[in-house]
């Protein structure tokens, strides 16, 4: 997981370009002033083994990784800020 583990203050977002969870949290971020590295994982098939290897076996979007290596799946923009803080 370390090739996407974010730099401190910042997560990194597994996204697909249909989901409507990931555009809505994207927003939330960029409006709350959030860095993000947003990582497609239809055309990063490594990114889709480490979004299913923290839900399961899923490819579950968004899910966001933090600088100290955990994730959370779908998370409010509540959760990520306190998760930063």
């Amino acid at each position: 997981m370390s090739e996407f583990t974010p730099a401190p203050g910042t997560v990194t977002m597994f996204t697909t370009t249909w989901c409507g969870y990931c555009r809505r949290l994207k927003s939330q971020m960029e409006r709350e002033g959030i860095a993000f590295t947003e990582v497609d994982i239809e055309v990063q098939p490594e990114a889709a083994d480490v979004v299913m290897s923290v839900n399961g076996g899923n490819q579950t979007v968004p899910t966001l990784i933090f600088p100290d290596g955990s994730a959370a799946t779908n998370p409010s923009i509540g959760q990520v800020k306190a998760r930063l803080a």
